[in-house]
């Protein structure tokens, strides 16, 4: 495997580490990026001589202090390209995450930081992901959370999308679910895993699969 795959690999690794959830054994890594379970053994075997990431047989895998440089390495790269994507060239929401996947890995830090002065220094990025610093370090957390966890009949301020594929970011921009938007969540249903908001007067009806990757945040009251 290149070292694109190798870089795609430690990056899945971290963004399922940080997911609640989420199992980071090589089978769900292999399903995540579309290659075979002896595939992912593979790359993992490999990447756990380099230091990169802790491997046991049958055990989920997790990443060395090494390995997670790494990947907030690449995860600034790609936050960066799709905030200077949105900015410079007006690209959609889902195109600037498409070619930022292809221009993280031809990124030297030298370039990343010339981009992040031209933007001046940017703490998150168009889908309201963090992005690290020079040093790998992310910015303060904004306490937020996802909006299945949302209590009925408050009003919350949408601080992140955490999706990546086209049919996500239609949807949310067909519905005007963007960062920095006002929703009010009306009522929860937790046997079927749904939750029902109201956005700028109109009603939505939302699955599991949407509002774990909503992230939102309490208002601050002026």
């Amino acid at each position: 495997m290149s070292s694109i795959a190798s870089e795609n690999f430690i990056k899945a690794i971290y963004k399922f580490e940080q997911g609640e959830g989420f199992d980071t054994r090589p089978g769900s890594i292999a399903k995540e990026l579309g290659i075979t379970n002896a595939a992912a053994t593979d790359m993992a075997r490999k990447l756990a001589d380099k230091k990169l990431i802790d491997y046991e047989k049958y055990k989920a895998l997790k990443l060395t202090t090494n390995g997670e440089k790494l990947a907030l390495n690449i995860v600034r790269k790609h936050r960066l390209w799709e905030t200077f994507l949105h900015q410079v060239f007006g690209m959609t929401m889902h195109e600037i995450h498409r070619e930022a996947e292809l221009l993280e890995h031809l990124t030297s830090d030298f370039l990343a930081d010339k981009i992040s002065l031209f933007l001046g220094h940017p703490t998150t990025d168009p889908h309201g992901d963090p992005i690290p610093d020079v040093e790998g370090m992310l910015p303060i957390a904004d306490n937020a959370f996802i909006l299945s966890t949302a209590e009925d009949g408050k009003e919350y301020q949408i601080s992140r999308l955490a999706g990546s594929d086209k049919e996500f970011f239609d949807f949310c921009h067909s519905n005007e679910l963007a960062v920095g938007a006002t929703i009010k969540v009306n009522r929860q249903y937790p046997k079927n895993r749904m939750t029902e908001i109201e956005i700028n007067g109109t009603k939505l009806l939302l699955n599991a699969e949407l509002t774990n990757t909503i992230y939102i945040k309490e208002l601050i009251e002026e």
